[in-house]
């Protein structure tokens, strides 16, 4: 299963549809990487909100995707974490330390600007 990739702007947008699989989790982590890097993007929004679950390795697959982005240039936000999916994931302290959090694709994408400013003012 293919996972889209659109781009907007300077941004990349990621909407995972459906649970994905180990391999699919690798799939999706290779080509957002090459296409950050052809598109010379500076951020990427990955849209979670379809997932029902967030398990160990699919919250450190997300954090190692957004840390290798960075090391590309790009920022990583993650967007649409469900209610009880952000429970979950608290109770079993689980993080997303290397990509902010937004709650819907506007935000995501705001906050995707705003760090592109800080960026370009130096902070």
């Amino acid at each position: 299963m293919s996972v889209p990739i659109l781009k907007l702007g300077p941004f990349l947008v990621v909407a995972i549809q459906d649970e994905l699989t180990d391999s699919g989790w690798g799939d999706l982590r290779d080509t957002l990487l090459r296409r950050a890097s052809r598109e010379r993007s500076s951020g990427v929004v990955i849209d979670v909100s379809a997932m029902d679950v967030m398990d160990s390795f699919a919250s450190r697959l997300l954090d190692n995707i957004a840390r290798m982005l960075r090391l590309r240039g790009a920022r990583t936000v993650v967007v649409g974490i469900q209610p009880g999916v952000a429970f979950a994931m608290a109770q079993l302290g689980l993080r997303l330390e290397s990509s902010g959090t937004a709650l819907d694709l506007d935000d995501g994408l705001a906050f995707l600007r705003r760090s592109a400013r800080r960026t370009t003012r130096g902070g």
